[in-house]
């Protein structure tokens, strides 16, 4: 037991040994109700600004340290992760909606230059010779179609 100079107990070893003797007297379920109910009173006293501010130090200090590796690594971990425990429904959806927010956030000039260059670049592989409509083509006819859909409001 760690003492001062009065032969009392730190505060360091009383902090320990209520941590222990909490630690025997409660089971998992007792602490996730205490951290429910933490979260919640946290959420209640901060704003937006606070979380995206606790965020961004995290994230600075999580890339102070880490890696270009480090990130490819969880990457793929946290990639393998989600299709492990997802289907086919659920990257449609998340395709829908990263197709939406694009749009968004896009004009009708972005559209048709993607559409163009996807078709130019797929043009430079080569041409196919049977007679369908050229990549370059299908691109370019893709983005003027996405575009008219922005304007109609879709």
């Amino acid at each position: 037991m760690a003492n001062n100079n009065n032969g009392k107990m730190s505060r360091e070893e009383a902090g320990r040994l209520g941590g222990e003797a909490t630690a025997n007297n409660h089971d998992k379920e007792f602490y996730q109700e205490i951290g429910r109910k933490g979260g919640e009173a946290t959420s209640r006293s901060h704003d937006k600004e606070f979380y995206q501010d606790i965020g961004k130090k995290g994230g600075d200090s999580t890339s102070n340290s880490h890696d270009k590796e480090f990130y490819q690594e969880i990457g793929q971990k946290g990639g393998e992760a989600t299709s492990d425990s997802h289907g086919r429904e659920f990257y449609e959806d998340i395709g829908r909606k990263g197709g939406e927010a694009t749009s968004e956030s896009h004009g009708r000039e972005f559209y048709q230059e993607i559409g163009q260059q996807g078709g130019e670049a797929r043009s430079d592989r080569g041409s196919s010779g049977d007679g369908k409509m050229s990549r370059e083509e299908a691109g370019r006819k893709g983005g003027e179609a996405r575009a008219r859909q922005r304007q109609r409001g879709n």
